[in-house]
């Protein structure tokens, strides 16, 4: 079996005090671009991470590199939970459903937005990581519906889109304790997805390529 490899960054590698202010800030900025949104200020993104506002500019010099990164190490952890699960083999679906269920915590569809606002779609680190993350969950999928346990009118796109609107946050106030409820309705969903099928999905099933062009 093949895996894919870990997504170099192309950026050289710094001291192990300054690679820890950068991941401090990195982790930082993706907690609160999913509170906030991604026009957080910079100067917030530094107090979170406990560091100055310079030492934010010295690793990310606008938001983009740094929405980027944020992104990019979001999958770089979902591809790696999603490869240890193929490596480890057992029960396929199981497999697939705590990878979902792990994309949200790590809080994919709040995240997801940023990729639509002004972002460089086809920067190389960002292609790499979203090449890479894709065809480990196509993996996935074929693993499950190879084992007769996902049922076969569903494709990556399908799950894709379930998992982006699950996780993401409602708009309002009133919805701020939603969180709680994510894993249970996911379970939902990933019951859905079963084989034997219990019902015929209306129109097509949403593909890799209709995600691109999405």
């Amino acid at each position: 079996m093949e895996t894919a490899t870990r997504v170099q960054r192309r950026v050289p590698r710094p001291r192990a005090d300054a690679l820890r202010n950068r991941e401090r800030i990195v982790a930082a900025a993706r907690e609160m671009f999913v509170e906030f949104g991604p026009e957080v200020p910079f100067d917030e993104i530094a107090r979170r991470a406990g560091v100055g506002n310079a030492t934010v500019y010295r690793n990310f010099p606008d938001r983009d590199a740094l929405a980027r990164e944020v992104v990019c190490s979001v999958m770089d952890r979902t591809s790696e939970r999603a490869e240890s699960a193929i490596a480890a083999g057992g029960d396929a679906f199981e497999a697939l459903s705590d990878f979902v269920h792990f994309s949200a915590d790590e809080r994919i569809g709040a995240l997801c937005p940023m990729l639509s606002e002004g972002f460089d779609q086809n920067h190389p680190d960002l292609v790499a990581a979203r090449d890479r993350t894709t065809g480990l969950i196509e993996e996935l999928m074929a693993r499950a519906r190879e084992a007769g346990q996902l049922r076969p009118d569903v494709e990556f796109g399908d799950l894709m889109i379930a998992v982006t609107q699950l996780t993401r946050p409602l708009p309002g106030g009133a919805c701020q304790g939603i969180d709680r409820f994510v894993h249970r309705h996911l379970q939902l969903f990933l019951d859905g997805m079963r084989a034997p099928a219990r019902s015929e999905l209306t129109g097509v099933a949403a593909t890799v390529e209709d995600m691109r062009r999405a």
